[in-house]
């Protein structure tokens, strides 16, 4: 398996709304995407450290499936709305599990 991770720090234009419709977005992925194991997306709660507001992770069977979901219409239509909201970075992990 493979579990993908990633951050995403938005603008401070970004709306509590649109934070919440990257959420409900990505998790709605799941509905449709083959190979997908886990998904789980929130925004980060700790005041200690709010640079990063939201944290997506996708766990996936194999690297077939994690090619599948990069290559997605869905998943890329998202990646275009973060950008439209105000991303302004993010980090991203994969790895092997």
């Amino acid at each position: 398996m493979i579990q993908r991770t990633v951050l995403v720090k938005f603008s401070e234009a970004t709306t509590e709304e649109q934070l919440q419709e990257v959420v409900t977005r990505f998790k709605a992925l799941k509905n449709h995407l083959k190979g997908i194991v886990e998904l789980q997306a929130g925004r980060n709660i700790l005041e200690r450290n709010k640079e990063f507001q939201i944290v997506l992770t996708v766990r996936f069977e194999d690297q077939e499936a994690l090619d599948a979901y990069v290559a997605d219409p869905d998943h890329q239509a998202l990646a275009r709305y973060i950008k439209e909201v105000g991303k302004i970075d993010s980090i991203g992990v994969d790895f092997k599990i």
